[in-house]
């Protein structure tokens, strides 16, 4: 039934590969600065998915991974956007389910969806043009800011695996990173 719609939705749809994109989280968008304004439109994660399974093979979260580096954190769709698309790619022979790890299904792209891809190669180039810029005008590319951001998350990682820290540890732990906070937000 749910894919009942989708086949619908894609049937009214102007775009030349099918309606969908909406959906995502837009960080920066119209509902917060307006920074950088809409970064996919209709059918363009479609497209998106195809470029990145060509690329390699993968499951949801790594294409929501790649999705989210790409952009600085612009744009990071929810697996809500990202599983019911590449069912339905999968439904119209575009990907298909590949050997997976931990249990989580991988799929890779189709003869049939890699031709799709090549005969929307312009529309192709201009959304992961957008999608660039809107890594650059993010706040997170900063090489070095990501850096430190990875740098305190495994610092955090590694002292809090093992042995479980002391109260006084821990109040030492969430102090320096309310010191840090608070230090970042007067920049």
């Amino acid at each position: 039934m749910y894919r009942h719609h989708w086949k619908r939705h894609e049937q009214r749809s102007r775009h030349p590969f099918g309606g969908h994109g909406y959906g995502g989280h837009h960080r920066g968008g119209p509902g917060r600065g307006g920074r950088i304004g809409r970064i996919l439109e209709h059918g363009d994660l479609r497209f998106v998915i195809l470029a990145l399974l060509k690329e390699k093979p993968s499951h949801g979260y790594e294409l929501i991974r790649a999705l989210e580096e790409r952009t600085g954190g612009a744009y990071r769709p929810s697996p809500g956007v990202i599983y019911p698309t590449l069912s339905l790619l999968e439904d119209e022979g575009f990907v298909r389910q590949t050997g997976g790890d931990g249990g989580r299904k991988a799929y890779e792209i189709t003869p049939e969806g890699d031709k799709a891809l090549e005969q929307n190669r312009a529309a192709v180039d201009a959304v992961f043009a957008r999608l660039d810029e809107a890594g650059e005008q993010s706040p997170r590319s900063s090489p070095r800011v990501a850096r430190a951001m990875q740098n305190l998350g495994v610092a955090l990682k590694l002292r809090l695996q093992g042995e479980r820290p002391t109260e006084a540890q821990i109040d030492a732990i969430a102090a320096a990173i309310d010191e840090a906070a608070a230090k970042i937000e007067r920049v």
